[in-house]
């Protein structure tokens, strides 16, 4: 095991035991505020405000916990052959509510050709959902998210392109970095967990993107052979 094989399984597990008492933390601070709500008094309500304070924090704290958790056990993955437009279209029916509810039309251009490719369809969810929410996010007044995809070669492509304020050059240059973020409260290790994901299969990720134009995220995986026909 190399030095930083090791340091990654030293710090997943000391996520793993910050994990539980602080989620016996956030209960307990949750009880609280249950029993502090049935008190009327000035007291009581100053005590429930901070209370409401930790409880928020140890939510947050939780969230970037898993976060780093999927980070670093993104590359343990369950190779089996899919059809990538069955499991995108999937994702696409999963986050369909969610989208209506932003004002977002998603429109699909899913090649009818698409060789099969090796995913592990669980991380390969997480990733893809991971970057239709963040266009999503991009998109906070509602727009258009365009899911493609394409074959050439050996290869296939999965393209999302949204409407959103697009990023500028500086962003762009650190977007997958671990714990680069701009927005507040984030975590910074979507993209990073993405793209290990991604080259975790085999394959890369590139993102093109302009400031008030939009920004394409490309997904290329390496796909199965087609078998001879005849």
């Amino acid at each position: 095991m190399n030095k930083y094989s090791e340091i990654a399984q030293l710090a997943g597990g000391l996520a793993h035991e910050i994990k539980n008492p602080l989620s016996t933390i956030r209960l307990n601070v949750e009880l609280l505020a249950e029993d502090l709500e049935e008190i009327d008094s000035p007291q009581a309500r100053r005590a429930f405000r901070k209370i409401e304070v930790v409880e928020r924090e140890c939510r947050r704290l939780e969230e970037l916990l898993n976060d780093f958790l999927n980070f670093a056990g993104a590359h343990r993955l369950e190779l089996q052959p899919t059809d990538a437009n069955w499991l995108i279209r999937e994702i696409i029916e999963f986050f369909r509510p969610k989208a209506e509810e932003s004002k977002i039309d998603i429109i699909e251009y899913l090649a009818s050709d698409l060789p099969s490719v090796m995913l592990d369809r669980r991380s390969f969810h997480q990733a893809l959902l991971n970057l239709i929410i963040n266009a999503q996010q991009a998109m906070p007044n509602g727009g258009q998210l365009v899911i493609r995809t394409r074959s050439g070669g050996s290869e296939i492509a999965v393209d999302l392109i949204d409407t959103g304020g697009g990023m500028d050059h500086e962003t762009l240059q650190h977007l997958f970095d671990a714990f680069f973020s701009t927005k507040r409260g984030g975590s910074g290790l979507g993209l990073a967990t993405v793209k290990k994901i991604i080259e975790a299969h085999g394959g890369r990720i590139a993102v093109q993107s302009e400031l008030n134009y939009g920004t394409q995220f490309t997904i290329i995986l390496p796909c199965l052979p087609r078998l001879p026909t005849g």
